[in-house]
């Protein structure tokens, strides 16, 4: 099989590019060049996509003795994936840019082309797993509960996982740096990336401020009294507790914490912990890794890369969900993702359009 091995310059994907390899694949490592302006060195970056990192992909590749290219898919990344950040933001809603980069750029444009291209299959280095089923192949966790990454993954549909390799699921994380030091690989310490890439300093108030301006506005209390001043409402999400800037303290002493994003009237509302608590969480944009469910099943529901997952009832109504959580959990906003599982394996994912108490 012809595979292409996206190879981001860190370990991970450099083991799975060697593991397909060694599972006598034609491979052809592809790194995606998704900044116009990538840093040159990784000290002043801490997301991935750096010119860094595309040599420390190239070093590899060659160790591979396969054939190695650069992808220019950065005007893509800014339309589908840095642009409708900003956009969600804009009108109160928190999204999760790795799932909008796996759906469209990992698992779309770069699958696309590689199709276009000859090749039978992309495989990438995140901690998942391709189990066969009896209506096809399923998306599992990983073995590494610390790692798993098939939350971010929850947008792929059959179609895609039909043409997905995830090497790396059936083994931990420490026992994969262990392998890249055994394949002599220099990048075997290299740390991991983190944050979102595209904002490479962790500022995404900063970030967001750059790209919508200013537009002040008030802090209102659950009663509607005036407590602060705010510089943009993007800026603030359900459940943040730091940075509000309020100069008086409740009477009682309780913390505050962001529980409504006013887009329309350019709103932030703040209130105590006990006012972000929901259980019934309405969902669009759905995506099934599979089949798709209809009714009323019983699933595991997870509202973030690394939260836990909740047992709930799931009702499938066309392209709409709503889920019930069997207890009320805190700080969910819309345009985060839901992905819902039945045990190991991921059923789909959704958007959240709206929450609510039963």
């Amino acid at each position: 099989m012809r595979v292409v091995a996206a190879m981001s310059g860190g370990v991970d994907s450099a083991v799975a590019a060697a593991r397909m390899l060694d599972a006598g694949h034609e491979v052809v490592g592809v790194h995606l060049a998704l900044s116009q302006s990538a840093a040159t060195l990784r000290e002043s970056a801490r997301g991935c996509c750096t010119i860094e990192d595309a040599g420390d992909a190239r070093r590899v590749a060659d160790m591979l003795g396969i054939p190695f290219y650069v992808w220019d898919m950065a005007a893509r990344f800014r339309e589908d994936v840095m642009e409708d950040f900003v956009a969600e933001y804009a009108a109160g809603r928190t999204p999760n840019p790795c799932l909008r980069c796996n759906e469209r750029i990992k698992f779309a444009a770069l699958l696309d082309k590689a199709l276009a291209l000859g090749f039978d299959a992309v495989a990438t280095g995140h901690y998942a797993q391709i189990v066969e089923g009896p209506h096809g192949r399923e998306l599992h966790r990983a073995v590494d509960m610390a790692k798993d990454q098939s939350y971010v993954l929850g947008v792929l549909d059959a179609d895609q996982l039909a043409r997905s390799f995830f090497p790396l699921g059936d083994t931990i994380k420490p026992d994969i740096r262990a392998e890249a030091e055994r394949r002599g690989f220099y990048i075997a310490r290299k740390p991991d990336s983190h944050d979102i890439c595209f904002i490479p300093d962790g500022d995404t108030a900063g970030f967001l401020s750059r790209r919508l301006g200013s537009e002040p506005g008030p802090i209102v209390d659950d009663t509607g009294a005036v407590v602060g001043q705010h510089e943009g409402a993007f800026a603030y999400t359900v459940g943040q507790r730091r940075g509000l800037g309020l100069k008086e303290p409740r009477a009682d002493g309780a913390r505050r914490y962001v529980v409504d994003v006013q887009v329309g009237s350019n709103t932030v509302v703040v209130g105590t912990e006990d006012l972000l608590g929901v259980d019934v969480i309405d969902g669009d944009h759905l995506r099934w890794c599979g089949p798709p469910p209809t009714g009323q099943i019983r699933v595991g529901a997870q509202l973030r890369a690394h939260g836990e997952e909740l047992p709930a009832l799931a009702t499938v109504d066309g392209d709409r969900v709503r889920v019930v959580l069997d207890r009320r959990t805190r700080g969910v906003a819309t345009g985060q993702s839901v992905v819902l599982y039945d045990g190991t394996r991921v059923i789909g994912s959704a958007t959240i359009s709206a929450t609510g108490r039963s």
